[in-house]
Parts: structure tokens; sequence; C-alpha cells
């Protein structure tokens, strides 16, 4: 992730104190933030999904990328220094490099998830439990055509399964 940080020039450098929140689950920003000092955590309803402090991490290019809502609230753990990209989606197209970078970890966490899906698969495939459905999810992912999809348990099921 340090190798974003080469990418990040034009971006407002901005101070948060900690318990800031800088990402609104369900808002829309278009901004595209980078962490250079601190820890933020990622939060998804009331469950507490990550906590990062890597420099050089990258926040909110799930939405900029899909043009739909932010995914997870993000909030600041500690004091932080962030990048923030106003128009993310002109920054990208005019940092290709930076757009690669990111395409990368976003296919290395895609990577992370079908394995363990996969593993779960193989685990629970004879166990007639709701787990056992996940060959579907793998199926459904890899087919997916490219338009907007909305998955998670607090949303109608994927008409297509």
């Amino acid at each position: 992730m340090r190798a974003i940080l080469d990418h990040c020039t034009g971006g407002n450098r901005r101070s948060l104190p900690a318990g800031t929140d800088f990402i609104e689950e369900g808002g829309q920003t278009g901004h595209l933030f980078v962490l250079l000092e601190g820890k933020v955590e990622v939060v998804k309803g009331d469950s507490l999904v990550a906590v990062i402090d890597e420099p050089g991490a990258v926040f909110g290019e799930m939405s900029v990328l899909l043009d739909r809502p932010h995914s997870a609230k993000v909030r600041t753990a500690s004091d932080c220094v962030l990048y923030e990209f106003d128009d993310a989606a002109s920054f990208l197209r005019e940092q290709p490099a930076l757009a690669l970078l990111i395409a990368q970890l976003l296919a290395q966490r895609l990577h992370v998830a079908t394995t363990y899906l996969a593993d779960l698969m193989h685990q629970y495939a004879n166990h007639g439990t709701h787990l056992a459905m996940v060959s579907e999810v793998l199926q459904s992912m890899i087919n997916l055509p490219p338009m907007q999809v909305a998955p998670g348990s607090d949303r109608q099921s994927d008409p297509r399964m």
C-alpha cells in the first residue's frame, strides 16, 4: 500500500482527531481518502470490520469505482493525517498507475474472499446447512454481468438465484 503514496499528488492533506467519521455508510461523496498517519476503523452496521494503520491504505474506492453509496463507515481511531481527493473519479482517470494499484488491491481482496468461500464450501458441502449454498454464491460472483449488485443480508435476495 505504501506504493500508493507515490501517486498522491494534488490531494488535500487533512488532519483529523480521533473519533471523527470521515465516510458515512450509505452516503456517497465521490471522495477518495489515503491514510498517511494514524489508525482508522471500518464499521459496517454495528460490526467493527477492520482496524487499519498502514500508510497508503485507501478508503472510499469501491464507492467511487462502482458509483454507489459507501458500504461502510470509516472513522479515525487515533489522530490521523489523510489525503482527500474530492473528485476521485477524475483523479483516478488522470493517474492510471494509481488506478492499477487500487485494482490490484481489490483483486487481492477478491482472491481472499473467494478462497475463503471455497474453503467453506468444501467444509460444509454435505451438512445441509445454509453454508452448503456457498457454491451458488461463488458461481453467481463469477457470472455477474456488469451491472450494479447490492449483496448482503440486509437487502433483498439476488433474483437470479
